[in-house]
This record gives structure tokens, sequence and C-alpha cells, in this order.
């Protein structure tokens, strides 16, 4: 069973590119190591008698009829909120020149 020690915390920050502070550091440690443990539990699954190719692309989802539905006031409730807007499209800042 691992546990994430100093160590290890430092090097996954460096890797996430994040920084904890040292208030912050015993408390990610243990939630760290709970999240760890945690999955470790996988391990204790019996699976032997799932194969190891089971996948759900040959599964048959539901099927339903695809029915087109023009209704302008979604777009008009939508349009409402943005900041700028015309002619049923968003307004937005050039940002190639």
């Amino acid at each position: 069973m691992n546990n994430i020690d100093d160590l290890l915390l430092g090097h996954l920050q460096n890797l996430a590119g994040i920084e904890i502070t040292l208030e912050e550091l015993e408390s990610t440690k243990e939630n760290l190591n709970e999240i760890v443990h945690f999955v470790e539990n996988i391990n204790k699954l019996d699976l032997e008698e799932i194969p190891a190719s089971f996948n759900t692309i040959n599964s048959k989802l539901p099927m339903r009829e695809d029915i087109v539905e023009i209704k302008p006031e979604i777009a008009s409730d939508i349009l409402k909120h943005a900041p700028k807007a015309e002619e049923n499209f968003f307004i937005v800042p050039k940002i190639i020149e």
C-alpha cells in the first residue's frame, strides 16, 4: 500500500503545476491517501468472470425518432442574457486582425 509523502506530493505539485501552501499540505496528503486507498479496493474485486475484451460498443442503444423542431423563442431567451446580440447572433470582440 503506497502512501503519499512529502517527496511524492512535491513531485505531484511539480507535474500539475500547482502550489500547495504549508497550511494545506497535511490535509492534502490525507485526502490523497484516502483516495489512493479507496482506489486500491479495486484490486480486491473478483473480475475473473469478466472478459478482458469487454466493451460497450457491441451494446444496443434504444433508438428514437429524430424530430426537427424550430423554436425561435429559444434563441431569443438565450440571447437576452448576452452582453451584445444582433439579429439572433452573439456580438463578440474581434480577436483576429
